[in-house]
């Protein structure tokens, strides 16, 4: 994964120097708040997750070992299961605001261009809104955060092979869906 923490630190972070926490939280945290805040929805409920993954995190380091993944990885798992414990303990799947997070802004372009790309937009985030709560963690984690399908894994606790699959019977039910809106939005018409 790019920009991931250097060894130094993350060792030093390991041997309890506060300010070497300090440098991983500063660059990790905005990514931890973005991941908890499209699994949640709620900025407060994410605020309050996102701190509790680095209080477990700073508790818990002293036992990180480095296993050749990214450490972001661990911390990811970390949120992946506050975000779970989270829903359970509000007894409630919420779907995730994804029309909220999509960037739908357009620079220079034409007005029809504009109404037809917020128009595809619409159809695929209503597309998107029908996936189960695991695959639209999957399209967050792959599309927002960028990471790759073994760090998927090592965040949802699966194998690589696992998330491969995952991921391609997502894209295929998205495209389904897509499809289905398209027909029923040109039979409208």
């Amino acid at each position: 994964m790019p920009n991931e923490i250097k060894d130094h630190i993350l060792n030093d972070a390991i041997s309890g120097d506060i300010e070497a926490f300090n440098l991983i939280y500063e660059k990790y945290v905005d990514r931890i708040y973005n991941y908890t805040y499209y699994r949640i929805g709620n900025k407060n409920d994410a605020e309050d997750v996102t701190a509790k993954v680095f209080y477990r995190a700073l508790k818990k380091i002293r036992y990180y070992k480095n296993l050749g993944v990214p450490f972001s990885a661990w911390l990811y798992r970390i949120a992946h299961n506050l975000v779970a414990n989270w829903h359970r303990d509000n007894s409630r799947k919420k779907e995730v605001p994804i029309e909220e997070n999509v960037n739908l802004q357009h620079q220079d372009q034409p007005p029809e261009i504009v109404m037809i790309q917020d128009e595809e937009n619409e159809k695929l985030i209503r597309a998107l809104k029908n996936l189960s709560p695991e695959r639209q963690q999957l399209i967050i984690l792959k599309y927002v955060e960028r990471l790759s399908n073994s760090e998927i894994g090592i965040i949802m606790g699966r194998s690589e092979g696992a998330i491969k699959s995952l991921y391609h019977r997502t894209l295929s039910s998205l495209r389904n869906e897509y499809d289905k809106k398209e027909k029923k939005s040109a039979t409208n018409k």
